[in-house]
C-alpha cells in the first residue's frame, strides 16, 4: 500500500472543543467541515504549527469520536472528550485507534510524536515502539510557552 507511512515520522494532536469564533463570540459549528478547520484553541493551532514544523509524513487528530483523523478529514462537529468516559471506555477507544493506526503506518518502524494529553497517550503508548512527546509533563500554560519557543 502506497499510502503505508513505513520508517516515517507521524505526529498526534488532540482535539479540543469544536468551535469558530464569530463576531466576537464562540459558536460551535453546525455543519460539517475539514477536521483541521473545526479545532481553534490556541494549544491546537500551536500543536499544529510545530507538528508542520516537524515535517512529518503525516499529522492526525486523536479525536474522542472520530478515532484517529486526517487534517482534510470531512466531519460533523462534536462536543465529546475522553476525559469524561470511563477507563474501559478509553481502552475500547484505544484499542480502535490502534487499529486506525496499523492501516496507515507500519506500526513497529514508525516514529510517532505525540502533542497531546496523557488520557489521549495513555492505553496507546504500550502499543508504539519508537514515541515521542515532547511536552511530557508540561501543564498547559507551560506547552503554550514552549510551543511559542519551538515555532517562532
Amino acid at each position: 500500500n502506497s499510502d503505508t507511512l513505513s520508517g516515517k515520522l507521524s505526529s498526534f494532536l488532540s482535539n479540543t472543543s469544536t468551535r469558530v469564533k464569530k463576531d466576537g463570540e464562540y459558536n460551535i459549528i453546525d455543519q460539517h467541515a475539514k477536521a483541521k478547520n473545526l479545532y481553534i484553541s490556541t494549544l491546537f493551532m500551536l500543536n499544529l504549527k510545530y507538528a508542520s514544523k516537524l515535517n512529518p509524513d503525516g499529522i492526525f487528530i486523536l479525536s474522542a469520536k472520530y478515532g484517529l483523523l486526517d487534517l482534510e478529514q470531512e466531519i460533523a462537529p462534536y462536543e465529546q472528550t475522553l476525559n469524561n468516559m470511563r477507563v474501559n471506555e478509553v481502552k475500547q477507544w484505544a484499542s480502535s485507534v490502534i487499529e486506525q493506526i496499523k492501516k496507515i503506518s507500519t506500526i513497529d518502524e514508525t516514529e510517532f510524536v505525540f502533542l497531546a494529553g496523557e488520557k489521549y497517550r495513555k492505553y496507546l503508548l504500550p502499543h508504539i515502539k519508537n514515541a515521542q512527546i515532547p511536552l511530557e509533563g508540561l501543564r498547559i500554560g507551560e506547552q503554550l510557552q514552549r510551543l511559542k519557543e519551538l515555532t517562532a
